[in-house]
Formats: C-alpha cells, sequence, structure tokens
C-alpha cells in the first residue's frame, strides 16, 4: 500500500503511524504544507493520512494553502481513497464532507476519557474498542457531524470525537499516534496554549501520564491493520 501524508506543522508529525508504514514495508511520501510542497496525483497514493495543526479549517485566508488542501482532501474522498484525518485532519474531512467546523466551548489539551458509541460496537473497523478508553487531546474546535457520517466517540468537553464516512473515511479528534518524542515536540511548538482551564492540563502533568501513549498507539495500529485489512480484501475483489 502507497500511504501519503498531509503535514501542517513542523511539531506534529506521524508518531506511532510511521512506525506501522515501516513495518509493513509500505511506501510513504508527505507534503509538508507550511513549506508550500506540492500535492500528489492521485493516481499515486492508496491511503491517505490528514495530520494536526494548530490553525483553524476556516483561516484561509491567513494560510492560502487551506483552498488547494480541502479540494484535495474532497477528491481523495471522491475517488474512494482510503482516509485518516487527525485532529485538525478530521475537521478538514468534516468540512469537506459538508459539515460546519467552528470552535469549541472547551479546548480539550492532555489526557482525558473518551466514551465510544454503541454504533462504534457494531462497526467492524472499531469493534474492538472499550467502552472508555483515555486518549491525547490538543483542540480547541469542533464540528458537526458530516450528513451520511456514523457518531463513534464522544467526551466530557467535545461530542463529536470520531467519525466513520462510508466504510473508508475516519475522522479522530484524538491523538492515538503521540509518543514521548512528539509530546515534547508539541508542547514546544503550542505550549503557550497550556493556560489554567477545565479540560487543560499542564506540561509536568502531560508528560507524567505518558504512559498512556503505549496503550494509545496499540489501539492505532490495531486501526490502522483492520483499514489495512479492509484495503486488501477490497483488491482481492476487484
Amino acid at each position: 500500500m502507497r500511504v501519503h501524508s498531509l503535514h501542517h506543522a513542523r511539531f506534529e508529525g506521524l508518531g506511532c503511524i510511521k512506525n506501522w508504514i515501516d513495518s509493513k514495508g509500505f511506501t510513504l511520501t508527505s507534503t509538508f504544507l507550511y513549506q508550500s510542497d506540492d500535492f500528489p496525483l492521485m493516481q499515486d497514493f492508496d491511503m491517505l493520512i490528514v495530520m494536526g495543526g494548530p490553525m483553524g479549517v476556516y483561516e484561509e485566508d491567513k494560510y492560502s494553502w487551506l483552498r488547494q488542501e480541502k479540494l484535495f482532501i474532497k477528491k481523495a474522498v471522491e475517488e474512494g481513497k482510503i482516509v485518516l484525518g487527525i485532529c485538525l485532519g478530521s475537521q478538514l474531512l468534516a468540512e469537506v464532507l459538508g459539515a460546519k467546523v467552528y470552535k469549541n466551548k472547551f479546548k480539550e489539551i492532555g489526557w482525558f476519557p473518551v466514551d465510544f458509541t454503541n454504533e462504534a460496537k457494531d462497526n467492524p473497523l472499531f469493534n474492538f474498542f472499550p467502552d472508555s478508553l483515555i486518549v491525547f487531546h490538543w483542540h480547541g474546535d469542533t464540528f458537526d457531524l458530516p450528513a451520511g457520517a456514523v457518531h463513534l466517540a464522544q467526551s466530557a468537553g467535545c461530542r463529536n470525537q470520531a467519525f466513520i464516512f462510508g466504510d473508508r473515511v475516519i475522522g479522530l479528534q484524538f491523538h492515538f499516534e503521540v509518543t514521548p518524542e512528539s509530546l515534547n515536540e508539541m508542547i514546544d511548538g503550542s505550549g503557550d496554549e497550556l493556560i489554567k482551564d477545565t479540560y487543560i492540563q499542564t506540561p509536568a502533568e502531560i508528560l507524567n501520564y505518558a504512559g498512556y501513549g503505549i496503550i494509545n498507539n496499540n489501539y492505532m495500529v490495531r486501526l490502522l491493520d483492520r483499514m489495512e485489512e479492509a484495503y486488501d480484501a477490497e483488491i482481492l475483489n476487484r
């Protein structure tokens, strides 16, 4: 499988997803939007991973590449690519699928639980998840659920935490992929957001709870494996 990733900030990389790609021997290419990189041709990748970033999807005047990126993501969805959007990536997916993205009542930054819905338990890609799981968050925006999407997870501070559209487009507000290294990079890159609030932890708390990352990474790998299995099954049935 050929994987392509979109990056919006130097401090939000693939984390454990890169290890998964390497372990499978898959091809990885990337577009670093903050460096004004070009987008690939649609025929050059099978799976698209859209990472996070500190900007909002509505900040096109400040980040002019957002317009082209949205068109690119929409085209990938329309052409049946496997698409995984994380944090900002999930918000971009929600918007290109016709939903509204806006400021959430609370920022969530740190390790907080999400609850998986009954619909998640019925979905073959998500039915191995527990009722609740402590995951890493770093977001201030939220989105309405796109029409036709299935609601998969919610938290006390943010209702729409995950969704699946069709059988191959997934949006996750939270960060299963974080490693101790990537946590430090995010704190260094956006540490000014770590002010006292209901759902914001201190840098010390974030790093003290970093052991949850191992559990998160295991779930990330299992989800990616199921996405790969769905891709393999489709190829075999062609």
